[in-house]
């Protein structure tokens, strides 16, 4: 008989992943998502990260998009992924504000931050949704790969 899947809700500056299967959910707006996944063994993980990058002062929290990209392969990595058998998936980096992070252009800079972090580890990005004016729910099963995406619609509160 089949297990019923288990889910996770993956919060702002975390970082899952597993060999078993789960829905990994997270919500996005400037803040980006990198979903890993080993094609080979079948299994992946995802990191929610808020900042683009750690400056070297105070803990190098995953909070920070380089520290996370690291730290999420690292799980991987521990969990017996090989970085060659792994490939990436990226979402977020809105701008869903009107003030402050647009001001600072937050969305687009974790964007930048998760492609060029990536490419550096000679990491491939199979699919990716990010910037935009719209926050992002996604859904992450961890043993297919697939990533299921719906658009947050803006809601003025008057």
């Amino acid at each position: 008989m089949m297990q019923p899947h288990r889910t996770y809700y993956l919060y702002p500056s975390n970082i899952f992943a597993s060999r078993e299967l789960y829905y990994v959910t997270t919500l996005l707006g400037s803040c980006v998502a990198v979903c890993l996944y080993d094609q080979r063994q079948r299994f992946g993980g995802m990191n929610h990260f808020m900042l683009p990058l750690w400056n070297g002062n105070g803990l190098a929290s995953p909070k920070y998009g380089n520290i996370a990209i690291q730290h999420l392969l690292q799980k991987m990595e521990s969990l017996g992924s090989r970085k060659s058998d792994i490939v990436a998936k990226v979402f977020g980096g809105a701008s869903v504000l009107d003030i402050d992070t647009n001001l600072f252009h937050i969305g687009e800079r974790n964007a930048g931050v998760a492609k060029s972090e990536l490419t550096a580890l000679g990491i491939n990005i199979v699919a990716s949704s990010v910037k935009g004016d719209r926050g992002r729910k996604i859904i992450f099963n961890t043993f297919t790969g697939e990533v299921r995406q719906k658009y947050i619609e803006k809601r003025i509160l008057k």
